[in-house]
């Protein structure tokens, strides 16, 4: 009996490791299909009219600073903060992450000197960029800033005096040729990089959002906003010359020039409307694709009761999607966003009061099918990072009422997003019961 029943049993064990088998390798196909699809869906972000597009859904945007992103991905003993604040920033719906592409000079630069790079920190940023993906975000990178930090277009110059040049100002960033070649270079060595981690050249990659020429523009050496405007049209002509794919943006903070004198009113201050730039004309350049705007009412603003902060908020969103929209046609984006804990004033219900007026704003537009293309909020960063706080910092884990804020937001516009098609536009109808909740109940 023992003799006959051993085959029997080996066939039944047989069949069962083939069962077991077949599912194995039927859920491996399934998954690898279920990877294929999810790569297709990972598509250039594109600009149609005044909106942002995926393939044919809308794309609004919810999304964050981290500025340090390069830097801190650099060195193994903190690259583990790049993870935990692109993970913490997906798990409240953020879907896009602006930082920097640049370091000049000094201490853990990328670029040494003039295309000369770190390797190393190349790297580093090639596993924001590697990373960023895992975690479904997308990147706006900014390539040079205004600003003395990371150094920035004083190193520019610097640069250019150390080769003889005959520079007097920060501001011959702009004009000088030799220095607008640096940085045309640089321009070139980031767009045409292969990204070790994944073997993606930058230009190819949809992970990246937008290009931004430069953070925050100004060149107070020429109010007419000339100079800067020649500046903008000749780099945007280079990147897209390289790169026509992705987006581009300016990076200015929106202030109102001499091409518009009737818009002055709305800058918060006298001196915004002579520190070169001109919103309007600005992103009336060739190959620009979108506008930006910073909103900072406690640096801008003085000697003014804080309830006055939350009405110029609300003027100057509205004064640039009326412009972006009308004029431009174009979406726009309120690249910052912030006020600072270090000023007495800005509590924390305040703060969170500031954050919900910019995001219910920009939703009046968003949810007519406006301009309004969205915001990122200065600046998001993981537990263990407090020591860097410029008084911006948001946390998402100890701050647990602006964590409500920025998830809803988020809610608010994935219910947009995934809504309707661009054939389908705003005339449709397909809204249930939790879409009419975020769209009218909060408002």
């Amino acid at each position: 009996m023992a003799i006959k029943e051993k085959p029997f049993f080996q066939t039944l064990f047989l069949l069962a490791t083939f069962i077991v088998s077949f599912v194995v390798i039927s859920n491996a196909q399934i998954q690898r299909v279920t990877d294929i699809r999810d790569e297709d869906q990972w598509e250039m972000v594109e600009k149609k009219g005044n909106q942002f597009m995926v393939g044919d859904q809308p794309f609004y945007v919810n999304g964050f600073n981290t500025y340090w992103l390069m830097i801190f991905a650099v060195d193994p003993s903190t690259r583990q903060k790049v993870s935990d604040v692109f993970q913490q920033a997906s798990s409240v719906g953020l879907t896009v992450c602006r930082t920097w592409a640049f370091s000049d000079g000094g201490w853990r630069a990328l670029q040494k000197s003039p295309s000369v790079y770190d390797e190393q920190v190349f790297k580093g940023l090639d596993f924001v960029v590697n990373e960023a993906r895992k975690y479904k975000i997308r990147l706006v990178l900014s390539l040079v800033n205004n600003w003395e930090a990371y150094g920035g277009k004083s190193q520019y110059v610097q640069w250019g005096k150390q080769a003889g040049l005959n520079l007097t100002s920060d501001d011959d960033f702009f004009s000088d040729s030799t220095i607008k070649g640096y940085y045309k270079a640089h321009v070139k060595n980031m767009l045409t990089r292969v990204n070790t981690f994944n073997n993606v050249t930058y230009k190819d990659d949809p992970t990246i959002f937008a290009w931004e020429l430069m953070n925050e523009p100004r060149c107070l050496a020429d109010p007419s906003g000339d100079r800067l405007q020649e500046w903008i049209e000749e780099m945007a002509y280079h990147v897209k010359s390289i790169d026509r794919k992705h987006l581009l943006e300016i990076g200015v903070e929106g202030f109102y020039g001499p091409s518009t004198q009737e818009r002055l009113q709305e800058n918060p201050n006298n001196f915004a409307g002579q520190v070169g730039t001109d919103f309007i004309r600005n992103h009336q350049a060739l190959g620009i694709d979108f506008a930006s705007v910073h909103v900072y009412p406690d640096a801008w603003l003085s000697n003014v009761i804080s309830d006055s902060y939350l009405g110029f908020v609300k003027s100057w969103m509205e004064s640039h999607m009326e412009d972006a929209e009308k004029v431009l046609g174009m979406p726009v984006v309120f690249g910052e966003f912030g006020v600072s804990s270090k000023d007495e004033k800005f509590n924390q219900t305040f703060r969170d009061e500031f954050i919900d007026t910019v995001y219910k704003t920009l939703l009046n537009s968003t949810r007519k099918g406006g301009s309004g293309g969205g915001s990122l909020i200065w600046q998001l960063f993981p537990d263990g990072t407090d020591y860097m706080d410029d008084g911006y910092a948001v946390v998402l884990t100890k701050s647990p009422s602006t964590c409500d804020i920025v998830s809803l937001q988020s809610r608010r516009l994935q219910s947009f997003n995934s809504r309707c098609s661009w054939r389908c536009h705003w005339g449709c109808r397909k809204r249930n019961t939790a879409d009419m909740f975020l769209y009218n109940a909060e408002l």
